[in-house]
C-alpha cells in the first residue's frame, strides 16, 4: 500500500470527531480533513432549530429502502449551480428533553469524561445520582473533542459529500464536495482528493416504514398525521388526540410512555412481543398503554381514519401513527458500495472495506458501548493508514466475515457486538498495538468488565423507573383516578 498521507473524514459526529483526535495523534498524516454537512459538531445528538422538521416525503422508497438518492454531479468543477431541492433527510431525532439512556461512563471515550450534569428531570426520575446525561451535554461534550489542539479548523462545516471514487490512474480517492452559499443563494461544488476516506456519516439518517396496506393513502389523506420518530418533538401536539406508536425498540417506548397522561388514553402500542433484548417489554405494561398487535390495513377513504389489526380488532379516528420502527443505511455518496440486508457487507472487523483498506468505517455497527466502539476503532485505523500494522490476509477476511455471518446472521444483529464486548474491544486493541516514544499515538486501554456492568446497570435503574410509574398507575387506577377520556 502506498504511503496515506492525505486522510479525508465524513461526518463530524462522535465517530467523526474521535478519529480526527486518533489520527492527529499519530503524527503522521500531512492533511487531514473533515467534512460535515451541518452547522456544527455533534451528529444525531444536535437539536434542530424550529424551521428543521423531518419529513416522510415518499412512504413507498422508504418501505423499500430506496430513498436517499445521489445528486446529478455537475460535468465541470469547480462550479455553482442553482441551489438543490432535493431532501436529504439531515434533522436528527431529538426532542427537547432526550437524554442518554445507558450510563455516562459507558458512553464516554477512554481519556475525555463526560461532565457530571444531570438535568432536574433525570435527578426526578432516577435520583441525584443518576448516570444519565440531557442531549445538549453530550452535543457539547463531541464538539469540546475538536476544540482543543485547533481540530476545529480541521472541519468544513456545511459541507455535504456527494460522491467518493477511487481514481484509477492516481490510485487516490476523489471526494465531490457540496456547499450552499448564502451569499449567493447557489451551492458551490468542488472536488479533493485523499489517499484515504473515513466514513463516519452514521447510520441513523433515514427512516424506514414499514410496508402496510394503506398507510401511504392515510398518509395522503391527512397530511401530517404519519410521522416517523425521528419527527417527535414532544407532547404538545398531541394531547387529546388519538395516537398509535408503532414499534417495541427504545423510541417506540420512550414516545409511548412519554404521551400517557397527554394523548388520549390508552395510548395504542403496536408491538409483536419480541422484546428489546436490553429493556424488555417493561414500559410497555403501564395500564395507560393497550399493547395491540401488528397492523393489518388503514382505511382513509370517505373520510375513514381507522388502522385494522391482525387480531381483527380496529380503532377508529385515529389522529396520529407515530413509527417507531428505525433506519435505512444509505450511502449515496458511495455508489459503488452495496447495502446488504440493512448492513454494509465485506468490512473486516466492521472497519477496513475487504476489497480495498483505504475506505475505512467508523461506526458500522449497533448500539451498545458505541462511543468507546468508535474510539477502538479509529484508534485502528489510524495505526493501519500510518502503515505501523498489517491486516491478516484476504483470506482471513474473508473467513473472519463468514464465520461472524454464521453466529449471527447476515443482517443488522451481525453488527451487534452484545453479548462479546469484550472480545472485540480486545481483537481491535492487540491488532492496533501500544504508540511508542518514536512512534506515538492514542493509547488504548484493556477492556475493563466494569463497563459492561454499568451498561447493565442503566438498562436496569430504567426498567425500575418503569415499574414503579406503571404501579402508581395501577394504584391509581384501583383508586378510580384514570379515565379512557381524551385528556
Amino acid at each position: 500500500m502506498a504511503p496515506v498521507k492525505k486522510v479525508a473524514i465524513i461526518g463530524c459526529g462522535p465517530a467523526g470527531a474521535i478519529a480526527v483526535d486518533c489520527l492527529a495523534q499519530e503524527k503522521s498524516f500531512d492533511v487531514i480533513r473533515v467534512f460535515e454537512r451541518r452547522e456544527k459538531a455533534g451528529g444525531c445528538w444536535i437539536q434542530d432549530p424550529e424551521h428543521m422538521v423531518p419529513k416522510l416525503p415518499d412512504i413507498k422508497a422508504l418501505a423499500a429502502r430506496t430513498a436517499d438518492k445521489p445528486l446529478k454531479i455537475p460535468e465541470n468543477l469547480p462550479c455553482r449551480t442553482a441551489s438543490s431541492s432535493q431532501y436529504r433527510y439531515a434533522e436528527t431525532s431529538v426532542y427537547p428533553h432526550l437524554e442518554t439512556n445507558i450510563d455516562a461512563v459507558v458512553m464516554e471515550f477512554s481519556k475525555e469524561p463526560i461532565p457530571a450534569k444531570p438535568s432536574e428531570l433525570s435527578i426526578k426520575r432516577h435520583g441525584r445520582d443518576t448516570p444519565f446525561r440531557h442531549h445538549t451535554v453530550i452535543q457539547k461534550y463531541i464538539n469540546s473533542l475538536l476544540d482543543r489542539n485547533g481540530y476545529q479548523n480541521l472541519v468544513e462545516y456545511n459541507t455535504t459529500v456527494e460522491k467518493v471514487e477511487k481514481l484509477k490512474d492516481s490510485g487516490t480517492w476523489r471526494l465531490t464536495l457540496r456547499r450552499y452559499e448564502h451569499w449567493h443563494q447557489k451551492d458551490y461544488w468542488w472536488s479533493e482528493d485523499f489517499d484515504a476516506v473515513l466514513v463516519a456519516s452514521g447510520h441513523y439518517t433515514v427512516p424506514f416504514v414499514p410496508e402496510i396496506e394503506g398507510l401511504a393513502e392515510f398518509a395522503l389523506a391527512y397530511p401530517g398525521s404519519v410521522e416517523h420518530s425521528k419527527g417527535y418533538r414532544g407532547v404538545e401536539k398531541y394531547r387529546g388526540k388519538r395516537v398509535v406508536v408503532v414499534g417495541a425498540s427504545v423510541s417506540g417506548m420512550d414516545i409511548a410512555v412519554d404521551l400517557v397522561g397527554h394523548a388520549e388514553t390508552p395510548v395504542n402500542a403496536v408491538v409483536r412481543g419480541r422484546w428489546h433484548p436490553y429493556f424488555g417489554g417493561t414500559a410497555f405494561e403501564h395500564p395507560s398503554i393497550k399493547k395491540r398487535p401488528a397492523i393489518k390495513r388503514i382505511q382513509s377513504a370517505n373520510g375513514a381514519r381507522t388502522v385494522r389489526f391482525e387480531d381483527g380488532t380496529s380503532l377508529d379516528n385515529v389522529d396520529y401513527i407515530i413509527l417507531g420502527t428505525g433506519y435505512t443505511w444509505t450511502l449515496p455518496f458511495l455508489p459503488d458500495v452495496p447495502i446488504r440486508n440493512n448492513r454494509v457487507p465485506d468490512l473486516y472487523l466492521h472497519v477496513f472495506k475487504r476489497q480495498d483498506p483505504t475506505l475505512i468505517f467508523i461506526g458500522a455497527v449497533a448500539a451498545g458501548l458505541t462511543f468507546k466502539v468508535y474510539e477502538w476503532q479509529s484508534v485502528l485505523a489510524a495505526r493501519f493508514l500510518a502503515g505501523r500494522i498489517q491486516l491478516p490476509s484476504v483470506e482471513e477476511q474473508e473467513k473472519w466475515e463468514k464465520d461472524r455471518i454464521a453466529y449471527k446472521g447476515d443482517g443488522v444483529p451481525f453488527t451487534a457486538l452484545y453479548p462479546d464486548f469484550e472480545d472485540y474491544f480486545e481483537t481491535v486493541r492487540k491488532l492496533a498495538g501500544e504508540p511508542t516514544e518514536t512512534q506515538p499515538g492514542r493509547k488504548l486501554p484493556k477492556f475493563d468488565k466494569k463497563w459492561v456492568d454499568a451498561f447493565k446497570a442503566g438498562h436496569q435503574r430504567r426498567i425500575a423507573m418503569w415499574e414503579t410509574s406503571n404501579e402508581a398507575a395501577r394504584k391509581s387506577l384501583s383508586g378510580g383516578h384514570l379515565t379512557r377520556a381524551r385528556l
